[in-house]
This record gives C-alpha cells, structure tokens and sequence, in this order.
C-alpha cells in the first residue's frame, strides 16, 4: 500500500510539472535534465489529434506509469521499475556517484530497520551472482563503475579462455558489464536506413550500445526479462506504452523542436544549439571537422558516407599499446577496477584456424559471430551515441571509463594519432576529411574550443 502511494505521488508530481505550462532558461535543469525531457502541457487532455510530440497521448501517460511502477500488475518482477536505474534524476542514466549514494543510503536504513530496501541492488547485478546466487552481496562493479551484468550467449565459433588452465572452457556464454545508457533522445538515434554497416543485426542502427536490437519494445522487453526479470511477460500494450513514453524523452526543448520539424518535413532543420560565444562556436568548427563525419545527422549517430554506423575506438579493456618507442600514441590505461572485467576468447576462422583476443567487452561481435581478425570485422565494435546534453552525463563510453569530457577528448586525439602510426600514407575515413591527410586530428590550440562547445551541446 505504502509503495503504491509513493508511486502515485511520484506520477501526479510528474503529470502536474507538464499539465502547467512553464518557461526555463538554458542554463536551468529543468531545461537540461528531466523536465525537460517532456514538453510543458505534453500530457494535457483532450489535444484536438490526439498526439503527443507523435505520440498518442493516452500512451505517453500510461507509459509514464510503468517507467516508474516497481511492480506492474501481473509481471512478478524483482521490485525494479526502469527508473531504479535509467533514474529521471540522473538524466535517465545511472552514474556510478549514484549508484554508490544510493548503497550508502541503503546501509544507513538498514540499521534502523534491516529490511530496508532498494531495487537496483539485486542479487542478478552482484559480482558474485554466478557463485552465490540469489546470496549474492558484492556490487563492486555497480558501485565503482555504475555498470549492469549483461549476459551473452556466446556463439558457435566463439569460446571462453578458462584462466585457470589457458583451454577453452565449456561456458555457453558471457557476462559482460555496461553503462546504463540515456533514454532521452532515442527517437532521433534508433535505425536511420542510412549508412548501413556490412552485417546484421541491425546495420543502419538500432537501441542499447551495441544496437541489437532492433525497436523499443525489445528494449523495454529486454530489460523486463533481464533485469527486473519479470515471470509473466508483459502485454503488447504495456511495451507500445514504454515506447511510446521514450519517443517524448527529449534532452532539451531545442532537440524536441528539431525533432518535431522533423516530423512535419521542415527544411531547413532548426540548429538545437543554444547562443553560443566566440570560443564555442570556435568549437563548433572544431567539431565539424573531427566529430560530427561519425556523429552526424540528426540524431548525431549517424556517419556521413564513406564513415558507417559501428566503430571501435578502443574504449575497451585492455586497450591498445604501441610497441614503437617513444610511443606514437598512449591511451591512458584501463584502472584494475575496469580491468578485472576482461575475458580472453578463442574464436574459430573460416580457414580452420583459431586466434585469440582478450577483451572487456567484444561488443557486436557476440551477436553476430563474425570476427576475421581484421578491422573489418564486429570485434568492439558499438553503435554512434548521440551526445546531446553530453555535459551532464559524465562518466563516458559504454564502461564508463572516461570521467570527463577531457579524458573523452584526449581519448580521441590518441585514437587519431593510432590511427596516423597503423596508416601512414592511406588514413582511415574517420581520421581524414580527404582520404589523404591525417586532418581531422584536434590540435592542443583547438582542445579548449572544442571542450567549451560539447559542454554547450
């Protein structure tokens, strides 16, 4: 009882803060975190279409109730709702400050009342859950790194390394650990037909960091069956609600506006920048050059021809090291608590042959198998994010390894350098604007500029 209210006082708080129209400047939250997110009278009955930013607003309203409901009728789930961990105070991610504020909160209630509770711990999420099950206590890489257990099976040509005895081992699959991505701005970064790459699935895009799926239903069905681990699946509705809801979470009302133009076929698009100074927009030119050929379109998660939606940038752990000395490049090292999580994987050639390759996180690699031994192939490989509101979003990549925006930068201008050691005289697409020169590299004279300009984003 005491649940449902606070439920029901939660939604009425929602509904209210959109039912009033309100006015917010640039700067506030409102504008650049959760209010934002919806548009003021979004959810005002009796609209003459119907519609909601595109959506049905019957849906949206409904859909809002199940992003918050821990214990949807009927499901039998764990006592997760969605925003136990894409929390609409964190923007609708999970960062790893919140999620060690949240376990600090839970002891201290546990010692007034020791069934005190908070749904993001649960046992499935816990290092130790394939040793100690439902027992399972140790949420070191939720709490260190804010990341989730995702599990893999593993496909045919692909093995686990046992580390005891260096021999393939006879695991079926794999647990892999995950940043717990935005939910606003998904209508603009889902499957665009643009771009495609080679291989499925999804190759012009699709939802979650490596872009598996393929709509927001699966998304939302997903997370049900995984992560609340709902018994009874959910209605058709109850996703088509959830989606709904997703498609009006927007990080501003200026990429709401650039959203709706889209919807009405409006050309030329709104720019969604704010006003911005003389030194951001000096890094808008910047970005232009060495962003936005990968984080392009729209949505910005979309290549502009010859670069395509999925990419590996070595974000992973380990990560690459040049055995040239002094060093043409250096990414700044994995920490022992990002690095613990690496598997080494033996993967089975066409040809007959094996190879082996250690890695974190082999990203599109374990839905699709394919893995050549090239760069051509799906090993680390993720989809484009979008980097809309990208100044409050802090920690970066899908392991939340980059703890700034200047760590995400210099992270970059190494990969740009990598790229210039490996390809000398034909650079890649990403690191070239003309298929001859390394130019797309961000010189120190550009760093503030540019950094001043994603903070504005």
């Amino acid at each position: 009882m005491k649940q449902t209210l606070k439920l029901s006082v939660v939604t009425v708080a929602w509904a209210v803060a959109f039912l009033v129209p309100i006015e917010v400047s640039a700067a506030s939250p409102v504008d650049q975190g959760a209010a934002g997110a919806l548009r003021p009278g979004a959810l005002i009955p009796n609209r003459p279409d119907g519609l909601c930013d595109g959506e049905p607003c019957d849906a949206v309203l409904r859909g809002l109730l199940h992003f918050f409901d821990r214990n949807p009728d009927g499901l039998a789930g764990n006592g997760r709702s969605c925003n136990d961990c894409h929390m609409v105070t964190d923007r609708f991610q999970l960062s790893p400050a919140n999620a060690e504020r949240r376990f600090r909160l839970l002891q201290r209630r546990r010692r007034l009342n020791p069934d005190a509770d908070d749904p993001l711990f649960r046992p499935i999420d816990a290092d130790d859950f394939r040793t100690n099950g439902d027992s399972a206590s140790d949420f070191s890489n939720l709490r260190e790194n804010g990341l989730i257990r995702i599990a893999f099976d593993l496909p045919p040509n692909i093995k686990l390394i046992d580390p005891a005895t260096n021999a393939p081992s006879a695991e079926t699959f794999v647990d892999l650990w995950r940043a717990v991505p935005t939910v606003n701005d998904v209508k603009l970064t889902g499957p665009d037909g643009l771009n495609p790459w080679p291989r499925g699935p999804n190759p012009s895009g699709g939802y979650q960091l490596d872009a598996r799926l393929a709509t927001l239903q699966d998304q939302a069905l997903g997370a049900l069956t995984h992560h609340a681990q709902v018994q009874n699946g959910p209605s058709q509705q109850f996703l088509d609600d959830l989606h709904s809801f997703q498609r009006v979470l927007f990080t501003n009302t200026r990429v709401r506006a650039l959203s709706e133009a889209i919807d009405a076929g409006t050309t030329p698009l709104p720019d969604p920048d704010p006003p911005l100074n003389e030194l951001e927009q000096q890094g808008k030119v910047v970005f232009i050059r060495a962003c936005a050929h990968c984080h392009g379109g729209p949505g910005q998660s979309t290549g502009v021809p010859p670069v395509v939606r999925y990419h590996g940038i070595q974000t992973q752990c380990p990560r690459a090291v040049d055995t040239v000395t002094p060093p043409r490049f250096a990414f700044t090292p994995c920490p022992p608590r990002l690095a613990r999580n690496t598997r080494t994987y033996e993967i089975a050639l066409a040809n007959g042959t094996t190879i082996r390759r250690t890695s974190s996180d082999p990203g599109r690699a374990l839905s699709s198998g394919f893995v050549i031994g090239t760069p051509a192939d799906d090993w680390d490989k993720f989809d484009m994010p979008a980097l809309r509101g990208i100044a409050g979003t802090a920690p970066y990549f899908h392991n939340n390894s980059a703890a700034t925006l200047e760590e995400v930068v210099d992270h970059y201008i190494e990969l740009f350098k990598r790229a210039r050691a490996n390809f000398p005289s034909v650079p890649p697409p990403f690191a070239s604007t003309d298929g001859v020169h390394h130019d797309r590299i961000p010189s120190p004279e550009e760093r503030p500029a540019l950094l001043a300009y994603l903070r504005k984003l």
